[in-house]
């Protein structure tokens, strides 16, 4: 028997990047998908791969993210698991951010977050059993330098993600993830300068950056029910990357292999 077998997902952000690839997930594992995203198109594209259907929605706008979470609940009939990725991000200096910038990475990224949550809450409630995940970032939990208003806005979900976990108990759980560096289409150009990702395999014990699906099957575990009892966490996706101490940790990797039991006597 498959994870999510009779299950229905609402999936956001689902044209691309980890939202598709979560899409995918599910429905690998049995769920009836509805993907929602603003690229009309392109969620139509994954909705038919997954034998789903497809919204065309900007979660940022409060009144379209409820009337779309009720026409997928409609469409799905009923909802038993929410899929939060929707989201945007710019690189760019502190000073050179401009308030309506800053406005619409948190509008996105936070409030498009709450309001699909809050939209689906009756529904997730009425199975007696729902599941909500919410895609944070690493950048919410260790801001990262050009990205003040989407690290912002990351916090924002994780700690989103606590509350509503308090709240909406027992019958829903909630929690978030959150990637560190992903290959997506945020992300690729990053991944297409050569070299420029080296310092970032460097401090990664695992030794690698991560892939979309790698997140999609987290977020499945969290959605399914062998995380039955968890719930209010946030799952740190990132290799291990955060867990090297800035500078300190370069310089003990270039001296540990040169450290002998004798030098440590006292």
């Amino acid at each position: 028997m498959a994870l999510l077998d009779g299950k229905r997902a609402l999936v956001t952000g689902a044209a691309s990047g980890i939202g598709r690839a979560v899409a995918r997930r599910f429905a690998e594992e049995g769920a009836a998908v509805a993907c929602l995203d603003l690229d009309g198109e392109g969620a139509a594209a994954v909705a038919k791969e997954v034998a789903g259907c497809a919204f065309q929605v900007d979660v940022g706008d409060a009144q379209a993210a409820h009337a779309a979470t009720r026409d997928a609940a409609a469409e799905l009939g009923g909802l038993e698991i929410v899929s939060n990725n929707a989201g945007i991000g710019r690189l760019l200096g502190m000073e050179h951010v401009t308030a309506e910038l800053f406005d619409e990475i948190v509008r996105v990224n936070l409030s498009g977050t709450f309001h699909v949550m809050q939209a689906a809450l009756p529904f997730l409630r009425a199975s007696g059993a729902g599941s909500i995940v919410n895609n944070a970032s690493g950048s919410g939990v260790r801001p990262t330098r050009g990205e003040l208003p989407y690290s912002a806005a990351k916090a924002g979900v994780i700690a989103a993600t606590l509350g509503a976990a308090q709240e909406c108990a027992p019958e829903v759980r909630v929690n978030c993830v959150s990637p560190g560096v992903i290959r997506t289409a945020m992300t690729e150009l990053l991944f297409q300068a050569p070299g420029l990702l080296e310092p970032v395999t460097e401090a990664t014990p695992l030794g690698r950056t991560g892939e979309a699906e790698e997140v999609a099957d987290v977020i499945l575990f969290l959605a399914s029910d062998l995380s039955r009892y968890v719930t209010g966490q946030n799952l740190v996706i990132d290799g291990g990357m955060g867990l090297p101490q800035a500078g300190i940790d370069t310089v003990l990797r270039r001296v540990l292999p040169y450290m002998k039991p004798e030098d440590q006597s006292g």
